[in-house]
Order: structure tokens, then sequence, then C-alpha cells
């Protein structure tokens, strides 16, 4: 069965065709780092903007691709839920209209749920259960995963996500955004111990996170506390830009690792680790997932570098095996920003 999958949630214009869940035939990505970087972050109004400009393009792209024609696809699926509500709604009514005017089944696909697939693309379901962190910058979030999209939520962060915890710092540090890749790019030439950074712990909330505070503890550690003289980060050398960040990757990453310690000591059943986001590109967290998931005896599913970024491919994946489980849904499908 071949799917066409959307995705538009956020910031990424994508369009996939996937084969029985796991194969993927094509997969297009368009970024618009181009558009928002002058405002250091993601402008929902452009964003919903770009996505109709260039969704239909994208959708030729991804069929050529393919190799495939509208009619030899089966089902559409679509990220409806959650994302920014203008960008959601391009690509559901996208679908929508592919749907409907070929008569194939519509899948609306849970954007969160559909990156712990991500791992999954090119490769054969793990053993269930699983433990389940998806990491971005919108989200992080720890589940019980008992079946591709039975998801339990274990814990999430209170305040920023990781990834905007990494964007963050990176502006503090004069990095630049997006921040994800820059700050792992100089923490690959900094000294870790360079600053103690904290890793919160959240009374009686064990599995959930807090990234604010780590952001906060940049700012003062680095630039100065108030009442001090405060650093501009255009003042720090390129070897003080790289401790703090190897600093900050340090403390992030074995925050999220503890995390997935925890979880493991309540659910000691798990047989796997998914992971999915795009903080799941960081290199650190690759290496300290893998040390993990080897000390525990799981069968972990990372996501190659392709996959690790909103892509419609996790979401084609996903939802053909909803379709077998729980059929199609109605043209009504309703975008959410929850």
């Amino acid at each position: 069965m071949r799917v066409l999958g959307f995705e538009s949630s956020c910031d990424e214009t994508a369009v996939a065709v996937v084969e029985d869940g796991h194969r993927v035939l094509a997969s297009v990505v368009q970024s618009q780092d181009e558009l928002h970087e002058t405002y250091g972050g993601v402008v929902p109004e452009i964003a919903g903007r770009a996505h109709a400009e260039r969704i239909g393009q994208i959708t030729d792209r991804a069929l050529a691709e393919a190799d495939t024609s509208f009619s030899e696809i089966d089902a559409v699926a679509v990220a409806h839920r959650p994302g920014l509500i203008g960008s959601v709604l391009v690509g559901v009514a996208a679908a929508k209209s592919v749907a409907w005017r070929l008569g194939i089944p519509l899948i609306g696909v849970h954007h969160v749920e559909a990156h712990l697939w991500s791992g999954l693309l090119e490769e054969s379901s793990p053993p269930w259960p699983a433990l389940g962190l998806v990491v971005s910058g919108g989200h992080s979030s720890l589940y019980r995963v008992d079946a591709p999209f039975r998801c339990t939520v274990l814990g999430r962060t209170i305040d920023d996500a990781v990834g905007e915890a990494y964007d963050k710092a990176a502006a503090l540090l004069g990095l630049g955004w997006p921040g994800g890749v820059r700050v792992d790019q100089a923490a690959q030439h900094g000294n870790d111990e360079s600053y103690q950074f904290p890793m919160p712990n959240l009374k009686g909330r064990p599995l959930d996170f807090s990234f604010s505070g780590l952001k906060t503890a940049v700012r003062y550690g680095v630039l100065g506390l108030p009442g001090t003289a405060i650093r501009e980060p255009d003042s720090l050398s390129d070897q003080e830009r790289s401790d703090a960040a190897a600093s900050f990757q340090k403390a992030a990453v074995r925050t999220l690792i503890r995390g997935l310690r925890r979880a493991r000591q309540e659910h000691p059943d798990v047989q796997s680790l998914l992971i999915g986001g795009g903080v799941s590109a960081n290199s650190r967290l690759r290496k300290e997932l893998q040390i993990f998931a080897e000390e525990e005896g799981l069968a972990l599913r990372i996501p190659p570098m392709q996959w690790c970024v909103d892509n419609a491919a996790m979401v084609a994946g996903l939802g053909w095996i909803r379709l077998q489980e729980e059929g199609p849904a109605s043209l009504s499908l309703a975008a959410s920003p929850r």
C-alpha cells in the first residue's frame, strides 16, 4: 500500500510517499530557515503563507521522485495536530483535497507520535512495549509506547522544550539561529567542564523536564549576574563560546538521559527505545543514547539524520498502520494546535 503523507506543522513543508509503512519511495522537505533567520525564530504568519505557496510544487516533486502517479496512491495521511494552526491547516486542506478527489482514505496523524515512527523508516518494528523520547524545538516528552500509536505520556517539559533551550542558549552566546546545530558544532571544540550548569529536579515530578533554568544559568554564568558588569555576546571569544556550548550541551543531554533512566526504573518491562525529533540529530545525545540502550539491553531505534527533522515520511508510515488498526478518518478531520 502506498501512502501519500503531508507534514506542515511548523516551518518545514514536507510531502512523502511510503510503501507499507516502512519503505520510503520519496521524501521531499523544504526548510524555511531563510525566511525566519532574521527574526531569530519561526514567525507563524510567514510560515503558513510559505506552506500555502510551496505545497503543490513539493507534492509534484515527491510523486516524481517516487515514480508514482496520483492513481497509484492508496491513502493520504496528514499531521493534523499539534502545531502552528495556520501551518497545520495548509497540510490538512491539501490532504483532504487529494483524498476527496481520488476517493481514497484520509488518515489523521499526531505529529509527535509520528516522530516516534521516524526511527522505524527503512527498519523493522521493535519488540513492544517501548520507551519513547521526542525532543525538538516544541516538545520534550517521555512516553510508554505499547503499540505504534498507543502512547501514554510519562513526562514532559513544564517550560522550555530542549530545542527551544538550544535556540536561546545559541542567541545568548552569539551563535545565531537555528541554535541546535550551531551549539552542537561549537561544542565540538569546547571543554564541557568549564561551567557547572544545573540539571533541575522537579519535586514530586521525576519524569518531567525543565529547561528554562538551564538557559538562565547560561546567561548569568557566561555573561554575568545582574548588578555586575554584563558582557555582550559579541565580546565572547570563539573558545569561550565553545566552552559554554559544550557545558550547556552536557547538562541538557544528561538531563534527558536521567529522565530515561528514571522511566526505565518505573517500567522495567520495556524492551525498546524509540527516539524522534530535531534534537535527536545532536551528536552528544546520539552517543549517550547508544550507551544507555546498551546498558539497559534495549533495542534502540533512532532515526538517521534525514528523518530527525519534521518530515512527511514519518507521517505516512504511521498513517499506514493507523489505517489498518482504526480505519480512515472523516473528511471533517480538524486541524488543531494542541
